[in-house]
Parts: structure tokens; sequence; C-alpha cells
């Protein structure tokens, strides 16, 4: 056994069979959501009584639950925010995770007992946007996806107080810049919209990208009729941990609310074993055995990791872009 890491282990719950499951596997604290305002309204999620209960379940085993109220409102989803806020604080959540300034003007005015975390989909890279957050009530800021473990370093070293910083450790990425996408409202409307929590994940669907002059297709890694030119590799920073750490993370989080059972327990299961001190390279073959596209570091570790084509053509933009070309699985 290793020295234990000291990172909080941040569980998804997309729904109360979920949410057992990470708690019964270790995690220090869930993060869960209504059936509105989170950014995975296809999930299970709960019912107002059903979260009331989840809280009271995960207090009575010490693990503290985090709300997502992070998708962006309009003036009918902030009308109808402080009631569900007021709840939340009378139910005991230990923080509501937000993006949306009015929904941070509510939080601080309906719920200033719950602490108030930073989406990650504000894209903080910067200790200065940090401290801003901070001067709004934040105690918590979830980084963007993009940064480098020395970027992160740098950001620590100047931020002030004692605000914690959170970073995604492992699961599904989005292809573009800290989730915040449009493809999927510009295909079906906005009602399907990603920065509402309806992303039709149209980045996994199956594309043919062509050359409008020569009619030639791109070469890449193809299914028999199109390629997966859109869809990011997985993240999975198990073998990292004690360097996340010593960039000055407070807090990984699990990605997967829309994951069944199975994947909560089994990824927060390893992660709690190597955070407890265990050697990653067992957990890391344990972590083969979910559903998942191919693995890689993202940015973390500097130019993230990017196709397996075997076959170029000179010039290859969209590899330029940090795009990975990988099947589905």
């Amino acid at each position: 056994m290793g020295e234990p890491i000291p990172m909080e282990l941040l569980a998804p719950a997309g729904g109360p069979e979920q949410l057992r499951e990470a708690i019964h596997f270790g995690a220090n604290a869930v993060y869960l959501a209504r059936r509105r305002w989170g950014m995975r309204v296809g999930s299970r999620n709960f019912s107002d009584e059903e979260l009331v209960q989840a809280i009271a379940y995960a207090h009575e085993r010490r693990v503290a639950v985090h709300v997502t109220v992070n998708t962006v409102m309009t003036d009918m989803g902030a009308d109808a925010l402080p009631a569900f806020l007021s709840l939340l604080a009378g139910a005991g959540a230990d923080a509501v995770i937000v993006v949306d300034l009015g929904a941070i003007a509510l939080a601080r005015r309906y719920a200033p007992q719950v602490a108030m975390y930073v989406s990650t989909q504000a894209s903080v890279m910067s200790a200065m946007a940090v401290e801003e957050y901070a001067r709004l009530g934040a105690r918590r800021v979830v980084l963007a996806r993009e940064m480098t473990l020395s970027q992160i370093a740098e950001l620590r070293r100047r931020v002030t107080g004692e605000l914690e910083l959170e970073a995604f450790a492992h699961g599904s990425m989005c292809m573009v810049y800290s989730g915040r996408c449009l493809l999927s409202a510009g295909l079906m409307g906005p009602e399907r919209s990603a920065s509402r929590g309806a992303c039709a994940q149209p980045c996994r669907w199956a594309w043919s990208l062509t050359e409008e002059k020569s009619g030639a297709s791109l070469p890449v890694e193809q299914d028999g009729r199109a390629s997966y030119l859109l869809s990011s590799n997985d993240l999975c920073m198990i073998e990292h941990l004690g360097e996340l750490r010593a960039a000055g993370i407070d807090a990984i989080k699990l990605e997967g609310r829309s994951k069944g059972a199975y994947y909560t327990a089994a990824v927060t299961n390893a992660y709690r074993h190597v955070l407890d001190g265990e050697d990653a390279t067992p957990w890391r073959r344990e972590l083969d055995l979910v559903s998942h596209r191919p693995y890689s570091t993202g940015f973390y570790l500097g130019k993230p990791e990017f196709c397996s084509v075997t076959e170029h053509v000179s010039p290859c933009l969209p590899c330029s872009k940090g795009f990975s070309f990988v099947k589905y699985l």
C-alpha cells in the first residue's frame, strides 16, 4: 500500500440506484439533479421527494450531496428556481453547482447556507476568473477540461484564500470547449440544446466527410460506411491522481450520470482503491471492463491523444483541432 491521496471522490448519481452504488463503493460525495435544471435531463434523475430522501440517505452515511443547477437559464426557468433552491436549503443539500449568473444570484438569496460551486461549463481557466467567482460567493470552481496540469498548478499558486478546485478525472468527454455546444440545437432544434441538458449527442453519430470540389472522402477509420470523426476519447486519469493532487486539485469528479448502476459502482470502486493508496495498475485493467470509448488523459499531460488513423491527408484539419477518430463502443 502506498500513501493515500487526499482528494474528495465525487461520483455521479443519475438515479436512486446509482446513488446507492456510489455511496456503497466509497464516494465522498455524489452529484445529482432534479428532472429540471440539470445537464442530463435524459437520465432517470430525482423527483423533489426522492431528492429530499437522497440527501437524508447520503448524510446518514456521511456522504455529501451536490445538486446540479447548471443549465443556461431562460426567464421561465429562473422564475421557478427560487422554490427549488428553498427546497434544497430545507433538505440540507451540501452544494449547488451553477453557471448562470442569474442562478448564482438566486442561490445566494434563497439558499445562502448551501455552498455554491461553479460548473465546468463556465470554462474557468484563470486565477482572476476564480477570484471573481469567489467574490460572487463561490466556494469551489470546477475547472475547464482543457487545462494542463502545469496550468492548474499555476492557477492554484495564484488563487488566494480557501477556495477549492475540482476537476474531471474520468468519463465521456465533449469535443467542444467545456461542453458548450450548439451542434445538437442546430440540428435538432432549441429544445435539444446541450446547454439545457438535452443534448442528442450528434458528435457520437456516424459521419462522412467529403471534399467539396473533388468529391474525395477523408480516409479515416471507418465502419464500412461512415466515420466517427467528432467523437472524443473518454478520459481516464486513474494512473495520475497523485499528479492531480500535486497540481492543487481538491476534488475529482467521475462523469457518468447517464450510465447505469454497474458503471457507477465499478468506476467509483476503482478510484476509491487508488485514492486509498493502492497501485493503479490492476484498477486500470478493471476500468477496461466497463463500457467506454478508448481512454486518454485529455489535455492534462499536454497535447491530447488524437486518432488511431493509419493514413492521413495533409493537412489533416480535424486532428489539428484535437478531434479523435474512434469507433463508438
